[in-house]
């Protein structure tokens, strides 16, 4: 399994926001030059996340995107539910009924482990932790040593 695209850069989208939570809207232009993603890809992000309830907008000069919630509230299962549906790895593990076979299969009761075994450990992560994450990163990178 690979997460998509639309994923990795949603949830670094969401993490800038994140890292800057409390400032106030920012401006899409400027999380794609921070994060080097194309603006254009960006920008078809924010509907699902919208509709999620995750990041709202606002218009004007001063106008740009924010999350909806404290970043402790906001986990990767939400990102990730909202950017690609759901995250089973088979679609008998959301409904037994598309497979003729589910009742008794053995590799179905697999990927019934695997999903709910990530589904468990992306919720466990939130956004605020990510964020401070990055931070230390960021900062650990921007020490020099003579």
């Amino acid at each position: 399994m690979k997460l998509s695209t639309r994923s990795r850069y949603g949830t670094r989208f969401m993490i800038e926001l994140a890292i800057h939570y409390g400032e106030g809207p920012i401006d899409l232009k400027d999380i794609a030059h921070r994060q080097d993603m194309p603006e254009k890809y960006l920008g078809n992000l924010i509907l699902p996340l919208k509709t999620a309830g995750l990041i709202h907008s606002t218009r004007g000069a001063h106008g740009g995107y924010e999350l909806s919630f404290p970043p402790a509230s906001i986990n990767m299962s939400d990102i990730l539910r909202a950017l690609e549906g759901s995250l089973s790895l088979a679609e008998c593990v959301d409904d037994p009924m598309t497979c003729p076979h589910s009742g008794g299969c053995p590799s179905r009761d697999v990927w019934l482990a695997l999903s709910e075994k990530m589904e468990e450990t992306l919720k466990s992560m939130s956004l605020k932790e990510l964020a401070e994450r990055e931070n230390s990163k960021n900062q650990s990178e921007s020490v020099y040593y003579i």
